[in-house]
């Protein structure tokens, strides 16, 4: 009768999501509709993960937003450890 609304996700989530959409290069529109986030959202997460080396946003490739090796090493580690914690608490 009623559903259940939707879990919001963590910080660490989106990161991921954001990461997973920019593997083979992406541009902020796509990555906004893929990752359900806003622009002032993204712009925000953006500035963090390039500060930490996670993305790259070169200014002359057109906008295209790729994840760097160092990003793809997180989010691999990140999947992994979901993985883990989804397998030793039951809750896939």
């Amino acid at each position: 009768m009623f559903r259940k609304p939707p879990e919001r996700r963590n910080s660490l989530e989106i990161i991921a999501e954001i990461l997973r959409l920019a593997r083979k290069g992406a541009r902020k529109t796509r990555i906004v509709y893929g990752a359900n986030l806003n622009f002032k959202m993204l712009e925000e997460y953006l500035a963090r993960l390039e500060s930490k080396g996670l993305v790259s946003c070169p200014e002359n490739n057109g906008g295209l937003i790729t994840t760097t090796e160092k990003g793809r090493e997180f989010l691999r580690q990140f999947r992994e450890l979901s993985r883990q914690l989804e397998e030793s608490l039951d809750i896939a």
